[in-house]
């Protein structure tokens, strides 16, 4: 076994690769960006080198330097993680021409598996089923039209090179497909360096399943089951789980048999994932299966399939690449109740699934057992940066079956609280509650069919959430014991607070009575108490007691209370209104990024709605409507440009 590895990746799961080389006695050495320094990984691993600026092609992406740092830290194998450099065929050949074990598969696995059309071509010849489609090198736009026409609509136009969820379009009609092929092409070259793409006809209702499998060098091949990944938002996994709900058991074991004949085709060793394309028939029934692609890495939700396996993947890996047999043999392998997986994001779902930036001024987790899992690579304090992908955490949650698990997963995201930026917490519990998740009618399609319902728009703060805020406010921290700083022997002192959530203002009236407040809001009077004991504040309301943790920033403030948050913006009622700088007509970057293209010219009338400019952040495209009639008065930035969150991108004027 190895006494030293270079962990050559950053965040959540290099800290995962740290924890059980730990437990291993295996030394880890990190390699960080500038971005990164004080990050959770370096301080967990046994010593951390720099490897450069920010950016991932000035760091993570640099393959001489790491290995200069693993010869020069004495490592004797390299743990890629998921991302940066996992894939890349070239880093693996490297790491073995310069005698450092690369903890994946060989270079020519990579190579065989890198591009999806060549893919395919392998696992026709190893009778693995396919999905009618061109995967063929022509990459003429026209051609690549006429191919979609051929197939028949929707098609899926895919990156070769791709993963992720990015570079990946859905096309419903003919006259569609040159805009979204050139959109996907230029989201790939981003993304990863290749604009080549495949065409695949689209199945409307599908699920997205995949096989765990696992190869050592001595001819062994093994899989530990499946996961389902179907619910996603722009082909990008949200909520995974393991064992697939509702799938037979020769369905399992026949797409387990042809996960191992893809590894088996190309030579595989280590971990990696075989996906699938289910079709769902008209009665919700699992129907036929076919061969997507192959990831040759570990997997984001691998924590699944070791929670119902008992097993620790990394450790696997670690064992396979020391040139060890795999530890089990396929009839050891069982299943052991069922596990669920919630990607904790800093993204706000009501405007796009935008990600976020900015600081986790409160990080508070539901507790770790044997049911509840949290991996995650960021802690109170840490910043979300623009720079790498927005994940706070992934939350894994286990029981003795599927409904347990949900139970189990509900209760968890509602413990958890995260203030300083927006979550998709509140987004994931509504799919835990919604009524085709729970009952395991999952799909590809579950979150845009039911968007209304896992997208509603705003509720209003009710009264107890207002009561309690304004309690907090008038208290703030006190002592550990009730406060009566209000009560006048002979009269009642009351005080007025006010608090805007969303565009309403709201208005609280607390009168300081001997014991407690009488506190107002929206004609309800409440006989109220609080008290701040440990961060957390306890109040009664009406006899009714309520535990709340209140997080204030400046005049924003961040209440979490029975499972749910509220944001709203305390009004000062010292300070000045302060004037508006800018201008409804201001469009201004919802996030950091690169301006791609500008869609519309100086003095253009455009209509609500159309496209006005796209912008490229954390390796997504977004586009910019007009947000009415009207007219483009002038574009402050330039196709190639970089901006920050809040520039002014153009002027338009509305009608």
């Amino acid at each position: 076994m190895f006494k030293k590895i270079l962990i050559a990746n950053r965040g959540e799961i290099a800290c995962r690769v740290i924890k059980t080389a730990r437990q291993l006695g295996i030394a880890t050495v990190a390699v960080y960006s500038d971005a990164d320094a004080d990050a959770r990984f370096v301080r967990l691993a046994d010593e951390a080198w720099r490897l450069g600026p920010a950016p991932a092609a000035e760091s993570y992406l640099k393959a001489g330097l790491i290995l200069d740092i693993a010869r020069q830290s004495g490592a004797e194998a390299i743990h890629p993680g998921y991302g940066f450099l996992s894939e890349n065929a070239d880093f693996a050949a490297a790491c073995a021409a310069a005698g450092i074990a690369f903890i994946g598969p060989p270079a020519s696995a990579i190579a065989a598996m890198g591009s999806k059309s060549a893919a395919k071509a392998l696992m026709e010849q190893a009778a693995v089923p396919l999905v009618p489609g061109y995967h063929g090198e022509r990459q003429e736009p026209d051609f690549l039209h006429q191919q979609a026409d051929r197939i028949g609509y929707p098609v899926l136009i895919k990156a070769s090179a791709g993963g992720g969820g990015k570079g990946m379009r859905i096309v419903e009609r003919s006259e569609d497909f040159a805009a979204a092929l050139a959109s996907c092409q230029r989201e790939a070259a981003a993304s990863f360096g290749d604009d080549k793409v495949l065409v695949e006809k689209y199945l409307p209702r599908s699920r997205h399943v995949e096989i765990q499998v696992f190869a050592d060098s001595l001819g062994g091949c093994v899989y530990l089951f499946e996961r389902d990944c179907s619910v996603q938002r722009r082909h990008q996994k949200v909520l995974e789980e393991a064992p697939a709900p509702d799938l037979p058991v020769s369905t399992r074991q026949a797409m387990g048999e042809a996960g191992c004949a893809a590894a088996r085709a190309v030579g595989y060793v280590g971990a990696g994932t075989v996906e699938f394309i289910m079709a769902v028939q008209d009665d919700g029934r699992p129907g036929d299966f076919y061969f997507m692609e192959m990831n040759t890495r570990l997997q984001v939700e691998h924590p699944v399939t070791e929670m119902i396996t008992r097993q620790d993947l990394v450790a696997w890996q670690l064992q396979v690449a020391a040139g060890q047999p795999l530890p089990l043999r396929q009839d050891e392998l069982k299943i052991h109740g069922h596990a669920i997986e919630a990607r904790i994001y800093a993204e706000d779902p009501d405007k796009g699934f935008l990600p976020a930036t900015g600081q986790l001024i409160h990080l508070a987790t539901p507790a770790e057992s044997a049911q509840v899992r949290i991996d995650t690579g960021v802690e109170q304090g840490d910043s979300i940066s623009p720079f790498y992908d927005p994940m706070i955490a992934k939350l894994i949650v286990w029981g003795e079956n599927r409904a347990a698990a949900l139970q189990q997963l509900d209760a968890a995201l509602a413990q958890y609280q995260v203030a300083g930026v927006t979550t998709n917490i509140a987004f994931l519990r509504r799919i835990v509650q919604h009524h085709s998740f729970a009952s395991g009618a999952v799909d590809t399609g579950l979150i845009a069919r039911y968007q209304d319902a896992l997208l509603p728009p705003a509720v209003p703060a009710s009264g107890e959430q207002l009561a309690v805020l304004a309690l907090a406010q008038t208290l703030g921290a006190q002592t550990d014991f009730p406060v009566r700083a209000g009560w006048r022997l002979n009269g009642q002192l009351e005080t007025i607070q006010q608090f805007m959530h969303g565009d309403t203002l709201h208005s609280v009236s607390l009168r300081h009575l001997e014991h407690g407040f009488a506190v107002t809001v929206a004609g309800q009077t409440y006989q109220a108490m609080a008290r701040l004991q440990h961060g957390e504040w306890h109040v009664t309301l009406d006899g009714q007691q309520l535990r709340a943790t209140v997080i204030c920033q400046q005049q924003q403030r961040v209440l979490f209370l029975q499972g749910e948050r509220l944001e709203a913006s305390w009004v000062d009622p010292y300070a000045a209104s302060a004037e508006e700088v800018h201008g409804a007509t201001h469009l201004k970057a919802p996030m950091p990024g690169r301006v791609v293209a500008l869609l519309a010219s100086s003095g253009q009338q455009v209509s609500k709605g159309e496209p006005l400019l796209i912008l490229e952040a954390m390796k997504m495209e977004h586009t910019i409507h007009a947000p009415a009639d009207g007219v483009v008065q002038a574009f402050y930035f330039a196709a190639g440009e970089q901006v920050c969150d809040g520039d002014e991108l153009l002027d338009f004027d509305a009608d």
